[in-house]
């Protein structure tokens, strides 16, 4: 076990994918405590996917480390998977099977079985509201609906730590605050997470601590709060945000 600040440490991270011109991410250094909800911020082609890809084990890195619980990705990755749970930013269900079908599919993936796996789906689906479209396919479920769904599937296991890839994009205010509210309960009851995002009022509203990287650099890192009192001219997080990535547009 590491000290409760210790809980995830990333120390000189480098991803450079073949035939690239640069690093995706480039001499990436963050710690994060267990229980905080942490923002991993930026444009788009900041390196923010690679950087989760990597802590949750879908990629290698370049160089540098990465370490979860005091448990070395590169020593232990089968370790370290256990106590994550991960929300892709890419719907990831079957679109012929059942919310239902779905969630048992998945549960069974963690190793869950049996009455106790049955009966955390049921609950699952009855706090996102989707008791009444448990037997429906996903495939005709709304975005909100399937990115509820999406959530549920990782963090049927209950893990440690949350690795959440725009989990709010694309989808309606009810639905969003219900993901949100979400986030905070687990968070309460001791799930650290991390978690991307361009909404930046989301962002400065649940996060505890954020950091803003760009081209694969770390930019800031800090409080939402303290980072805006010491930029100058900055009165919210977007503000910030434009200042330390710039305004031109990305694709």
């Amino acid at each position: 076990m590491t000290n409760k600040q210790d809980f995830i440490e990333i120390k000189g991270l480098i991803k450079r994918y073949p035939h690239a011109e640069a690093n995706a991410v480039d001499h990436l250094d963050l710690t994060i405590a267990q229980g905080e909800i942490f923002g991993l911020l930026g444009p788009n082609g900041a390196g923010k996917t690679t950087t989760l890809s990597i802590l949750c084990g879908l990629i290698s890195a370049t160089a540098g480390s990465v370490s979860i619980d005091g448990l070395s990705m590169k020593s232990h990755p089968d370790q370290v998977k256990q106590l994550i749970g991960v929300v892709p930013q890419e719907i990831a269900l079957f679109d012929k099977l059942t919310a239902r079908e779905n969630l048992l599919y998945f549960g069974q993936m963690y190793g869950l079985t049996g009455k106790s796996l049955r009966n955390n789906v049921e609950n699952y689906l009855r706090r996102f509201g989707l008791t009444d479209r448990k037997n429906h396919r996903i495939g005709n479920f709304s975005g909100g609906m399937k990115r509820r769904i999406n959530l549920i599937a990782g963090i049927l296991h209950q893990p440690k730590i949350l690795f959440l890839d725009e989990p709010t994009v694309g989808i309606d205010v009810h639905s969003t605050n219900v993901i949100l509210e979400f986030l905070r309960e687990i968070n309460q009851q001791g799930t650290t997470i991390l978690y991307t995002s361009h909404h930046m009022n989301e962002a400065e509203n649940l996060c505890s601590r954020i950091a803003v990287i760009d081209y694969g650099k770390l930019m800031a890192v800090g409080i939402p709060a303290e980072l805006i009192r010491s930029h100058a001219g900055c009165e919210n997080l977007e503000d910030l945000f434009l200042q330390l990535t710039g305004r031109k547009l990305r694709d």
